[in-house]
Order: structure tokens, then sequence, then C-alpha cells
């Protein structure tokens, strides 16, 4: 007679094949949309990059390169700088513009073209001159000789050209020069083609171009010294693909990437961040910028294609992390003095905005509470942050003693937490009388709870923004800060109670 199935048997093997479809299940999810969802599949996307003449080399050669590393076709138009960016003001259309110097850039964001741009290249005006240097030319007044057939780049369209007319302008040459030039050439690269084949004797072109004509020589200029110019990508408004359009510049401005054949092609890149497809950055930030910022890191993960690892807490517990020896990209405190204690671990801490310390009472204010001397009152069940966890505890203890009431206050204090949010939930709870908050904690709470305002000049906290001297990827946790400090984040601030601090 055969015995009776083991039920337990049964059942455990039930449970172990069900755990391996779910094991199975969750890889594919993870696969499918796990850590690497944000490297979207790429094929197939097509980017257009408009590029100085200039530039063309090590653009070139980096955008092949990426083209096979991530099947993007990269379409590169040519043009000197002005031309281009005239071609954008009237087209409207693209993804991405590659200028030779600062000052076409200057123009694109007064004309509102483009938004995020990505240092490259340094680039310096010399006089070009065929090896050998038969004319003998040693300076700018050289070039007006009778013997001597100019070339130069057409200030209108070129950078090197108008770099050019503006520097010999302030000096009193460019009015002389301009009427001995024998041809003006609409990039840089048309004039140093016209030297290579003997059709003038002299041009004034970029030092990196030299480097593909090695039939040329540099004869350096002590009035172009400090003309040096950075060659910049940036991001067009008119892009319909702005992740893909950022990946491709991020690519460009790597170190290990783009920014190599820029070395290869005889320009002095920049240094950049290394490469890496997803890069992950760190923000610590007190739990009060919580609501200001999260809508703001969210947008600027989708528009990076990166992540951004926010650690939200108390200052104190933030600050005890990082001298425990935790380094953050940046970070965002609740109030300058918890910036002060780590201040050498980060560079130029700005202040972003501040908020008011306020009474967060039931509404109705059944307690009667409309200054600090209230809250010495018999029997009041009082919550404040802790001192030595928080940035709020910290300074509503300095704000109690300044005013001379701690003493009195003190035996009214229910509960120490690490956060504000905590204390906001105890309020909504009604374990508490009255708890000592920022008023940017209160923006979700005020159909419930009354604020009362706290009249002494140290009610308020200011909260300064700062890159760490260690961030993995300086100039990608830059681009944060520069999204935190944007209009669109100021009104997210605003709205949420706090007063913008930041210039323009």
């Amino acid at each position: 007679m055969k015995s009776p199935p083991d039920r337990r048997g049964i059942s455990s093997q039930a449970t172990l094949a069900a755990g391996s479809l779910m094991v199975m299940f969750a890889l594919i999810a993870f696969l499918i949309w796990g850590p690497d969802a944000r490297q979207a599949n790429r094929t197939g996307d097509q980017l257009t990059v408009y590029c100085a003449a200039g530039i063309k080399g090590p653009v070139e050669a980096a955008a092949r390169e990426y083209e096979d590393e991530y099947g993007v076709g990269i379409q590169l138009q040519y043009g000197g700088s002005g031309t281009l960016l005239s071609n954008l003001r009237v087209a409207k259309s693209g993804d991405l513009y590659v200028a030779a110097d600062e000052s076409y850039v200057e123009l694109a964001q007064e004309q509102d073209l483009i938004d995020e741009v990505f240092s490259l290249a340094q680039v310096r005006p010399v006089i070009a001159v065929p090896q050998g240097n038969p004319k003998g030319i040693e300076s700018i007044s050289d070039l007006t000789r009778e013997d001597v057939r100019v070339g130069l780049a057409n200030p209108d369209a070129a950078s090197v050209g108008k770099l050019t007319k503006s520097i010999l302008s302030e000096s009193g040459e460019w009015s002389v020069l301009e009427q001995h030039v024998k041809v003006f050439k609409p990039t840089v690269n048309e004039i140093a083609n016209d030297l290579k084949i003997g059709a003038i004797d002299a041009g004034i072109v970029w030092d990196s171009t030299l480097a593909n004509y090695p039939d040329l020589r540099a004869i350096p200029v002590p009035a172009f010294d400090d003309a040096t110019q950075t060659v910049t990508i940036s991001v067009l408004k008119s892009t319909k693909t702005a992740p893909a359009a950022i990946h491709f510049a991020r690519y460009l401005a790597a170190q290990d990437r783009g920014l190599e054949e820029f070395e290869r092609h005889g320009f002095e890149p920049v240094t950049g961040d290394q490469w890496a497809d997803i890069p992950e950055i760190t923000l610590f930030s007190g739990g009060v910028n919580r609501m200001a910022i999260q809508e703001t890191v969210a947008r600027f993960e989708e528009r990076e294609g990166v992540r951004v690892n926010v650690v939200y807490n108390g200052c104190g517990i933030l600050v005890g992390m990082m001298k425990s020896g935790q380094r953050p990209d940046a970070y965002f405190a609740c109030d300058e003095s918890f910036m002060t204690d780590v201040a050498d671990a980060f560079i130029d801490p700005l202040n972003v905005s501040e908020t008011q310390i306020v009474m967060l009472v039931p509404k109705g204010n059944p307690r009667n509470l409309t200054t600090m001397d209230d809250l010495a009152q018999a029997d009041l069940k009082l919550g404040v942050t802790n001192e030595e966890q928080s940035a709020l505890g910290a300074l509503t203890k300095i704000l109690f003693q300044q005013a001379g009431l701690y003493e009195g206050i003190e035996p009214n204090i229910q509960t120490r937490v690490p956060t504000a949010d905590l204390l906001v939930n105890q309020m909504r709870t009604g374990s508490l009388d009255v708890a000592i908050v920022y008023e940017a904690n209160t923006s979700q709470v005020r159909n419930h709870l009354d604020v009362i305002p706290l009249d002494h000049p140290a009610a308020k906290a200011v909260q300064p923004f700062a890159i760490g001297k260690a961030a993995k990827y300086p100039h990608l946790t830059q681009r944060l800060k520069e999204a935190i400090l944007s209009a669109a984040s100021r009104r997210q601030f605003e709205d949420v109670g706090f007063t913008w601090r930041a210039e323009p």
C-alpha cells in the first residue's frame, strides 16, 4: 500500500519552484528595467552637430568612435562659428553646436538658442607662415608690408577672424591691416590651405590648426598672449532628444574619450570628467531641502541620463557621516553653521536660500501661543529637533538662549527627533501642542495646522550648496548645481516657503 504523499515535501517543492520563478522574473525585470535602464537602446538615434570648421579633426574622430560604440548616427555640419550661429537662429533645428570661442556661446545664450555648455579645449591665435618663414615675418606690422600677401578669416563668419579684429582694433592696428588683406575666407582651415599651396604668404589661425599642417609654422604674437579662447559644445534648445545629445556631449568632453582626440589633434584639452555611460553622484542634503529639490533632481537625472543618490537627513547626522570618512560629491546644508564644520572638504559654498524658524500649532491655535515667551506655559508639550543631529535643533537652542528663555522652556520639551518632518507628523497626530520647525516644512500641512512666526533675528536658517573637492565627476556635479540654481528651481523653492538668496 502506497504511503500518502508527504504534503510538506510537495509544499516545499512548490515553494521552491515558485521561488525560482520569482527569481527568474526578478532577473528579467532587472535586465529590462534595472540599473542600465537609462542606457536605452540608442541604436538608430541620429544627432545633428553644427561644428566650427577649425575643430573638425577631433570632433569627427570622436564622433566616429561614438557611432561605433553606441550605434548613434552623428551628422556633422561644418562652417565658421558665426555662420553656423546665424543658421541656427534661422533654422531652429539640430542638437548640438561646437563653437571655437566663448563669444559665440554668449550670443547663443542671449538669443535663447542653447542650454548646457561643455568646455573642450583652449586655443589662441597666431600668425601662420610657411616653414622657413621666407618673408621674415615676426609681428603684426610685418603683415602690412607691400611684399606680403595676407589672408584672414572673415570676422563676420569665423571665430579667429572676429577675435583678431577685436584685439587689433583695440591696439589701433586693424584699420591698416584690413586694407592690406588680399583675401578673407569663411573658415580658418581655408586660410591654412591657402598658405599651404602658396596663395598667400601669411595668415592668422588658431595655434591648434597648425597640428594638421606640418608645412606651416606659428609666429607667436604678444598681443594674442592673453587671447586664449575655450572651445565648447552646447546643447541646442531645438533638440528633440536632449538625453541623447547630452550623452554625446559628455562623451566628447570626457578626458578618456573625446578629449584624447583633442590632444592628438594638437589642441590643449581642458580637464574633463572621466567617462561613464551612466555616472552616479551622491548628494548629501538636509531634510528641509527635500521638498524644494526633489523634482529638480529627478528632472536632472532624466535629462542627463545619470543617477543622483540623494541622502536626506538631519545635518548633524550628515556631518557625522562626513567626519567618519564619507565624501559626497555635493552637500546642501540646512544652515551655514553645518557647512563650516566640514568646509575643508568642499569648494566655495554658495548660499542658495533661507527659511524662517516658526512655531507649528494645531488649527485655531488652542493654547493661544504668539511669542517664544508662551513656550514656557505650564503643561505645554513642545517638540524640537535634536541639537546634535539636526541644524534646526542647534539653531533652536541658540534661539532660545539668545532670547534668554531656554531655562524656562527646556522643561516643556517632550521630544527631540532627528528631523523636522517627524515633528510635523507628531503634530498631525495630536501628540504635541507645538513644534519648532522651518517654515519650509509647513507647505503641505497648512490646511491642518497653523504657523506662528517667531520675531527674532536668530529665527532663520540659510542653506548653502557646495561641490566636494573629491567629487568623482566635478563637471557633472557643477551642472547639478546649475540646475538647482535655475529659474525653475527657484520657483520650486519659493512655492514651498523658502526665500531665494542666490544671485542670478
